[in-house]
């Protein structure tokens, strides 16, 4: 049987190279064109993913164990992966260089599924700061009365970074006593993510899990208002 597969490879390859260099009975102006290459090149795709070679988005868990759902466009978008290809709606990618991949995130201490979630949560809430600041921009339709004017104040005042990180402290300080290192994981110390696994969310105390939610948000709330506060000070001239 081994020698009726080669066999069988051997006959694809031999196929595979005429249609590369142009067959007998094609016009000479359609030989080498661009249609044929394209073409045979896209059948040694699927002969070299046939012999596993290339592997399909829904198998690189096999090659990365922390892969978790979908992760092609994540680790073509975050990672710079270039060593894919596109069949009709499904990605393949080379297994060699998933590999080499996986041994970097490896040494590096990361979980592919978790940095997933951590980029999608700090997204989101990214995406609610947008929208919160959208709506104080937006206006009632109005009509101010021809002789109110020179009424001005000052520029905002930051509050004192020493509050913020108070805050931040007290947080911090909730988090060790009630040990919430069990519900959430605050990565590099300035992100703060609620842990999800689907199977056992639904056995949390809704008390534990408003906590989480109410530490999350402010935990990522103050870094951000501290991000702030070292924006503007560093634009303060002295």
């Amino acid at each position: 049987m081994e020698t009726d597969r080669l066999y069988k490879e051997i006959k694809q390859l031999r196929s595979l190279l005429a249609k590369v260099v142009g067959t007998q009975d094609l016009p000479k102006s359609e030989q080498f064109s661009k249609e044929a290459i394209k073409k045979a090149a896209s059948e040694f795709r699927k002969l070299q993913t046939e012999r596993g070679e290339w592997i399909p988005e829904s198998d690189i868990s096999k090659v990365i164990r922390s892969a978790g759902y979908r992760p092609g466009k994540f680790i073509i978008e975050k990672f710079g992966f270039t060593n894919y290809f596109k069949r009709e709606k499904q990605y393949f990618f080379n297994r060699k260089d998933l590999v080499a991949l996986n041994k970097e995130l490896m040494a590096r201490k990361i979980n592919l599924e978790t940095y997933m979630k951590l980029k999608e949560d700090q997204e989101k809430f990214q995406k609610y700061l947008r929208e919160f600041k959208q709506e104080e921009k937006k206006r009632p339709r109005f009509k101010i009365p021809e002789n109110l004017e020179n009424i001005e104040s000052q520029p905002y005042n930051h509050p004192p970074k020493e509050k913020v990180l108070q805050h931040i402290d007290d947080l911090m300080r909730e988090y060790e006593k009630d040990k919430l290192v069990e519900f959430i994981d605050v990565f590099r110390g300035s992100h703060a993510m609620k842990k999800s696994i689907y199977y056992f969310d639904r056995y949390l105390e809704p008390a534990k899990r408003k906590q989480c939610d109410k530490w999350c948000f402010e935990f990522n709330y103050a870094q951000e208002a501290l991000a702030e506060i070292k924006k503007i000070r560093s634009q303060v001239i002295y």
